[in-house]
């Protein structure tokens, strides 16, 4: 074998993994054009949140220690308004806030749901906050809040979810929601008791969504 040929087969050999590399290369930028192209063309709408009411059972502050105490039970509903798109839901956790504190554990709904084309999902999680710290002009605000009769608490969903076309499921985008709930704690309510202080609020919320 010629010295020629011996460089000849090894320049064959190094440009043999480069090819491999630019057909996979190619390949990876081909999947993800077709990925854009897709999601271009059905562009997913967002599903619509609904806080249809909220049951307080315990909302109580204590002024000694700054600590607020929030047992109640939120209503929410989910809308897909995609007639061609499925939604797949991951590791939604829904909470309460008060003034962007939160003030209840996260309760984590149930795993890998799956919500069809224009398809409602409910659901209806307990959030709880046994003695929660508040920072002290947190504390004014709740007290001037509730003297005045009306709190405003924030239903607040986060998590991830995915967009799922016949057999092709997207990479996982956030999801952020945030629920109003005006609650009156006024003499004249516009709540209904449900038991010994417990008093349900049909809201009818319209809340904010963003992926």
């Amino acid at each position: 074998m010629t010295d020629f040929e011996t460089s000849h087969r090894t320049t064959n050999r190094k440009k043999l993994p480069r090819r491999l590399i630019a057909t996979a290369l190619s390949l990876i930028l081909l999947i993800l054009l077709l990925v854009l192209i897709t999601y271009v063309i059905i562009r997913p709408k967002k599903p619509r949140f609904i806080l249809q009411d909220a049951t307080i059972y315990a909302f109580n502050l204590t002024t000694a220690t700054n600590s607020l105490t929030t047992t109640l039970q939120a209503t929410i509903s989910s809308h897909n308004p995609n007639s061609r798109i499925s939604i797949l839901y991951e590791q939604i956790h829904v909470y309460a806030s008060y003034r962007r504190q939160q003030i209840t554990l996260p309760a984590l709904l149930p795993a890998n749901t799956y919500q069809g084309h224009r398809d409602t999902i409910v659901w209806s999680p307990f959030l709880y906050g046994s003695s929660v710290p508040l920072a002290t002009y947190l504390s004014g605000y709740l007290n001037k809040d509730q003297t005045a009769g009306t709190v405003l608490i924030n239903i607040r969903v986060s998590g991830r979810i995915r967009w799922k076309v016949g057999a092709f499921v997207s990479w996982r985008y956030h999801l952020s929601v945030n629920c109003p709930a005006y609650i009156n704690f006024g003499e004249k309510n516009n709540g209904i008791a449900v038991g010994p202080a417990v008093i349900k609020y049909q809201l009818i919320m319209s809340c904010g969504v963003h992926v």
